[in-house]
């Protein structure tokens, strides 16, 4: 990642403490470079979920950003320091869509039947790129023709809306194969755009309790991610360490 960002390791993963100015920044050069990045963002469940993929996360042109509390008290307990920001998919996905200078094509993976299509109405009329396409997370994502529907459509921008650890799974195996040079991973930004699940109210998300308030909303699916899940998480940033790297790249 260009300037002198740096990169805080978390069980073997290299997370960028930055700015979401200057992630947009970075994430606006690239398109305009034509090179290929795929964005990432790394919380507890990340952690825990995606260590099948920890040699390719470590690998360029793949950029992991810190998303939500349990990075923050990681970050303090492990290497003394905060990070400078939260960087959570559902917020910084339409500040980088909003930064833009100019439209992007953009296409749409993931989520229920018919939510990408909600969620393209929302981002054509609010944040004014175009969506070229969509692909549910169900039989559509199955269809094996669809990285070839996704070049066919001129995409420069696909966001993959599948939660973990299926997303990275999904990027992994298709990212090379796409001409689009942006793959951003963004777990249920879909489901808040098109409004299939409500986004906690302003003064929670404020008191970083957002996690509580969705746990409320689906106690079953969220539960051992919240338990569990936190539990697995503490036990591997603590026993798998590798050293800070500074400058990330």
């Amino acid at each position: 990642m260009e300037g002198k960002e740096s990169t805080l390791e978390f069980a073997g993963f290299p997370v960028i403490n930055t700015t979401t100015q200057s992630l947009c920044d970075t994430l606006a050069r690239r398109l305009h470079e034509a090179r290929q990045c795929v964005l990432l963002f790394a919380n507890a469940n990340f952690i825990v979920q995606c260590r099948d993929y920890l040699r390719w996360l470590r690998q360029d042109p793949v950029l992991i950003v810190n998303d939500g509390i349990a990075m923050d008290i990681a970050a303090r307990l492990l290497h003394g320091e905060r990070f400078r920001e939260n960087l959570n998919g559902t917020d910084f996905c339409p500040a980088f869509l909003s930064s833009l200078s100019r439209p992007h094509r953009l296409f749409l993976v993931g989520g229920q039947p018919h939510v990408a299509e909600r969620a393209a109405r929302v981002i054509r009329e609010r944040y004014g790129h175009n969506v070229v396409g969509c692909a549910d997370g169900f039989g559509q994502l199955r269809d094996p023709e669809l990285p070839a529907r996704i070049n066919a459509s001129g995409a420069e921008i696909v966001l993959v809306a599948l939660g973990n650890p299926r997303q990275e799974a999904w990027i992994k195996e298709h990212h090379s194969h796409l001409d689009a040079k942006l793959v951003i991973g963004v777990g249920a930004l879909l489901d808040f755009l098109s409004g299939n699940v409500r986004r906690a109210p302003v003064w929670i998300r404020r008191i970083r309790c957002e996690w509580l308030y969705r746990l409320a909303l689906e106690p079953k699916r969220l539960l051992k991610r919240y338990t569990v899940d936190i539990l697995r998480f503490a036990y591997l940033i603590t026993t798998v360490r590798t050293p800070r790297v500074q400058g990330a790249s």
